[in-house]
Formats: structure tokens, C-alpha cells, sequence
């Protein structure tokens, strides 16, 4: 019966999810899974790439925490439009906290919906939430064997950005390590370093964003014009 019960909820969080894609397909708004250890930058790197994005791509973010408001208030400082989702004791986001969350934006307009999921590198790593794309940050300050000892959330990513790579030199980190693990695990994910600090990688990681945005809703896109 327990397994038959946890099924079930695996099936349901994969509809719900494949609704909250198509949804946000349709609309012509790239979806990005944001993933990492607490404390590696996701917010930091959000707000530079919003602001750098806003010019011309209005984005919106759901942002998953167990409690507070912070990190929503300061991304709303840049973002066209925000919806915190607090999980209680819950460590990530389901597709049905995404829809919910989805229901309180207006996607008309919108390029870019970042999902900002709750810190954790184990549990999100299985749950669909309906993104078109994943991206693991993996910051300096928690060493460099990050990559080998949770392969399964690596495995999912579709760009891996290195943050917090102003503090390299300091911490003596030992980037090519992260590499060669990489090389085993997952070789189709980008490797970007970044520090939303110097601003360094923050280029090349918005020209991934709009390239991945032109191939997955692109074609949607041209065809309704």
C-alpha cells in the first residue's frame, strides 16, 4: 500500500507538472529550475540576472523557502513581478505549489519565470516542476567535491554555474576536480563561472538563457507572429 501511495503522488506531481510546461509554453516564457545548497548565491545571482535581463525581457520568480519573505523582497527590487511559496517543514517545491504560485502571475508579457527552489541538494532533484530547463549553482565556499558526492543532481542539470568564483583564489578551490567529475556524470551541461560580486560570467550565463529561450518557446513564438 505505501508504494502504491508514493506512486501515486510521483504520477501526480508529473502531470501537474507537464501542465505548468505547457502552460508556460504556450505563453512564450522560459521556465528555470534553480537549485543549489543554501547559501550559494541563487539570490545574488537572480537579482544580477534580472536586471540585466529587464531591459528587454520582463521576468518573474517563485521563490521557495521553509520561512520569511527575504529572499523575495529583495528580488522584487527587480523583478517585474514575485510570489513567495513557503514550504513549512517541506524541503522543495512541488509541481502543485508551482500552478498555485503560477496563478498569481500575469505571464502575459513575461520572458523568463525563475523558480528559486528551497536549498537543498537531494530532495528537489526529483521533482519536476514543470521548468524547461535546470540550473545547479555550486559556490566556492562549499568545496569542490560537491559534484561526486550528489551525482543525482548534477545528472539534471541542464547548465552548472560555479558561484561565488571571486573567493576561488582565497579558498584555494580546486576547480579541476569539479571538472573530471563532471566528465563522468554530466558532459551536455555548460560549466559558467560566476560571482554576482565582480559580475564576472554574468554575460555569458544571459546569453545561454536567451539562446535556451529561442530553442525551447522560440519556435512558438514565430509561428503566433
Amino acid at each position: 500500500m505505501q508504494i502504491r501511495v508514493v506512486q501515486n503522488v510521483l504520477e501526480k506531481n508529473k502531470t501537474v507538472a507537464c501542465e505548468n510546461r505547457d502552460r508556460l509554453t504556450i505563453s512564450g516564457v522560459l521556465c528555470m529550475n534553480v537549485l543549489s545548497a543554501p547559501g550559494s548565491g541563487k539570490t545574488s545571482l537572480l537579482q544580477k540576472t534580472i536586471a540585466r535581463l529587464n531591459e528587454e525581457h520582463p521576468c518573474a520568480v517563485l521563490v521557495g523557502d521553509l520561512q520569511t519573505t527575504r529572499d523575495a523582497e529583495r528580488l522584487a527590487d527587480v523583478s517585474a513581478q514575485v510570489v513567495q511559496i513557503n514550504t513549512g517543514r517541506g524541503c522543495h517545491l512541488t509541481a502543485s505549489q508551482v500552478e498555485a504560485g503560477l496563478n498569481e502571475l500575469n505571464l502575459d508579457g513575461l520572458s523568463f519565470v525563475f523558480i528559486e527552489n528551497v536549498g537543498n541538494m537531494v530532495c528537489p532533484a526529483g521533482f519536476d516542476l514543470g521548468e524547461h530547463a535546470r540550473a545547479i549553482l555550486l559556490s566556492t565556499p562549499e568545496g569542490s567535491d560537491k559534484v561526486a558526492k550528489y551525482p543525482i543532481l548534477f545528472q539534471t542539470a541542464d547548465v552548472i554555474l560555479l558561484s561565488k568564483i571571486d573567493l576561488s583564489e582565497v579558498l584555494e578551490y580546486h576547480s579541476q576536480q569539479v571538472s573530471e567529475d563532471l566528465e563522468r556524470i554530466n558532459t551536455r551541461a555548460p560549466l559558467i563561472e560566476v560571482s554576482a560580486k565582480t559580475n564576472v560570467g554574468i554575460e555569458p550565463w544571459v546569453q545561454w538563457l536567451l539562446e535556451n529561450r529561442s530553442k525551447r518557446v522560440g519556435g512558438l513564438l514565430a509561428s503566433s507572429t
